[in-house]
């Protein structure tokens, strides 16, 4: 539908992406039940929307929660490993620091 000239907005659409940002960003300042409801409200506007592509993205989710699952393993044992490295170079500068004594 055309208003004079220019395209109408659709209420819709910018009531999804704005949900899905809002989420985003209250979810990375630590404001994750927020960022999830406003992610809730986008999830929900696009299943009203396109119901197709929500039901694909429905069937599809067991895969991309382990993919999900699989990641945050990966970048847990990262962070494991980047501690225990920082541990070990913070004990081997002690040992400098006393001229080589343990």
């Amino acid at each position: 539908m055309e208003i004079r000239g220019e395209k109408q907005m659709d209420w819709k659409k910018a009531l999804m992406y704005g949900s899905f940002a809002a989420g985003a960003v209250l979810f990375l300042t630590g404001r994750k039940p927020a960022g999830l409801a406003a992610a809730g409200i986008g999830l929900a506007t696009l299943a009203s929307r396109h119901p197709e592509k929500f039901e694909e993205l429905w069937r599809r989710m067991p895969e991309y929660l382990d993919k999900g699952s699989q990641f945050v393993d990966m970048a847990a044992d990262f962070l494991e490993q980047m501690g225990e490295q920082a541990e070990q170079a913070a004990q081997s500068g002690l040992r400098i620091a006393r001229g080589g004594r343990s």
